[in-house]
C-alpha cells in the first residue's frame, strides 16, 4: 500500500516560539501562512506541520500522490481506493472521503495506541 508524503503534524501552542526552535534543528519554512497559524518545515526529506489552535493532539498524515517536496507523483493510489482496502480489512474509519467523489479527499484512522491518521490528498 503505497501512501504518499509523510509528514508529522504537530499542534503547537504558539507556531512562533515552535518555528524558532525547529529552526534550531535545521528546518526551514517550506510552505503555509504564519497569519493563519500552519506552516510546512523541511529539513531535507524530513517534514514537519506546525499548527495552531486547529486540533488538540498530534497527527501522522500521508500525502497521497505527492513526493515529499508536494511535488506531484507520475501514479498514485487514490484516497478512496485506499480506504475501500483498508475497510476490507477491517480498520474502522474515524472520518471518511465521500466515494463518489474524485480529486481532493481524505480520511481518518487511529492506530490501536489512538494516535490520529490522516490520509490527506491535495490532487
Amino acid at each position: 500500500m503505497e501512501l504518499g508524503a509523510f509528514s508529522v503534524s504537530l499542534a503547537v501552542k504558539d507556531i512562533e516560539v515552535s518555528k524558532l526552535f525547529y529552526e534550531k534543528l535545521g528546518f526551514t519554512v517550506f510552505m503555509g501562512d504564519q497569519s493563519q497559524n500552519w506552516l510546512i518545515m523541511k529539513n531535507g526529506y524530513r517534514v514537519i506541520g506546525l499548527f495552531q489552535g486547529m486540533f488538540d493532539k498530534n497527527i501522522l498524515t500521508f500525502n497521497p500522490g505527492w513526493y515529499s517536496d508536494a511535488q506531484k507523483l507520475d501514479s498514485f493510489t487514490d484516497v478512496r481506493d485506499l480506504q475501500r482496502q483498508l475497510k476490507e480489512s477491517g480498520v474502522d474509519m474515524i472520518t471518511e472521503a465521500d466515494e463518489s467523489s474524485s480529486g481532493p479527499a481524505s480520511f481518518m484512522i487511529a492506530d490501536p495506541d489512538g494516535n490520529t491518521i490522516l490520509v490527506d490528498q491535495h490532487l
